[in-house]
């Protein structure tokens, strides 16, 4: 066959996907009629995971599963902005790396929020002028945000879901070589993550690195220098129009963020393979063996826990401390139920949802 051949036959493939995906979305318009009728929530990260699942069963290639993921991701944004379009927040700025995992999730065709601080996204989510907002909770290189765990324990919100996103930072400039860069602008810990890279390409020309606050302000700034460079991702890059000189810089390509999907009374339904965080305010916890002995019962019941993290209770004059807790399966399980009833005084549920490995 000809290249002509090809298109035409591809062409033809294309204009059935867009009659079938046209069809799709007619009916997700009767499921949002449905949804609207019953006030039932229009995100639901379970349903979208047995999808997932189950055209990945079916599944005999080329594509492989980060594929399939990635054009489905796209279809489920569409399909709930058809079903009822709703507002997501994020930590800004745009282009920030909470800016990419939220787009990741809710696609770009959303209305988004873009708040300056992880606590403007609580109190838009807390105070429904967003129906989500998108959050970090770790980095697997620098650890956790304990600003997002102090508000998960003061702000009445839940957790919708989580999401891990790989971290990989672009060079991007206007300059056509390393040789004419002068200046370098990121963020400290960008620089930090892409030192081997910079140790090896500008050895022998040493442009200045600025610090900034942002990899986004990064780009922007970028965008405006002819002869300087934007360590940034690479959604900043876009957003801002500077080419891609480089691509995966970091020293780590291990590197990832984890975020958390913020909610108002939201509930999960169980999809067999879920994680459930929690907050544990137990008393007395200068008192020998009362940690232990709560741990012990998880242990107990067969409940795996995954993550803890102690943090001090603000304003108290001893040395007591509240508990940030992860664990495998979901908190309306007969195991966990048993621990509820033994300390639902001291446990506050922040959320069950599907577990992003």
């Amino acid at each position: 066959m000809t290249l002509e051949e090809v298109r035409i036959e591809i062409d033809k493939i294309d204009d059935q996907l867009l009659s079938l995906i046209n069809q799709r979305m007619t009916w997700v318009q009767t499921v949002g009629e449905i949804k609207k009728q019953s006030k039932a929530v229009i995100y639901r990260p379970e349903r979208e995971k047995q999808i997932l699942d189950r055209m990945q069963a079916q599944n005999h290639g080329p594509l492989n599963r980060q594929a399939i993921e990635a054009i489905y991701l796209e279809i489920f944004a569409a399909a709930r902005n058809i079903e009822l379009p709703e507002r997501i927040a994020f930590l800004g700025p745009e282009g920030s790396f909470t800016h990419q995992a939220a787009e990741s999730r809710f696609g770009a065709v959303s209305e988004y929020m873009t708040l300056p601080t992880i606590k403007s996204v609580f109190e838009a989510v807390d105070t429904s002028r967003a129906k989500f907002g998108v959050i970090p909770i770790e980095n697997n290189q620098e650890g956790i945000v304990y600003e997002t765990v102090d508000l998960l324990n003061e702000m009445n919100v839940n957790i919708a879901a989580e999401l891990k996103i790989p971290v990989h930072f672009t060079l991007a400039t206007e300059a056509e070589n390393p040789s004419k860069i002068k200046r370098i602008y990121s963020k400290d810990i960008a620089f930090r993550q892409c030192r081997g890279f910079l140790n090896k390409y500008f050895e022998q020309t040493q442009p200045e690195e600025i610090q900034v606050e942002s990899t986004s302000k990064a780009a922007k700034l970028a965008s405006e220098d002819p002869e300087a460079a934007a360590i940034c991702s690479e959604i900043a890059a876009k957003l801002f129009r500077i080419p891609i000189l480089f691509n995966n810089i970091e020293d780590n390509s291990n590197n990832r963020t984890r975020f958390f999907i913020l909610s108002k009374n939201f509930e999960n339904q169980p999809s067999g393979n879920d994680k459930t965080t929690i907050i544990a305010r137990l008393p007395d916890t200068d008192k020998p063996g009362i940690l232990a002995g709560f741990l012990q019962d998880f242990k107990k019941v067969g409940i795996n826990l995954t993550k803890i993290e102690s943090r001090p209770f603000k304003g108290d004059e001893d040395f007591n401390f509240w508990f940030f807790i992860e664990l495998l399966g979901y908190h309306k399980d007969e195991n966990f139920q048993k621990i509820i009833k033994k300390h639902r005084d001291y446990i506050k549920v922040l959320g069950s949802y599907v577990r992003n490995a």
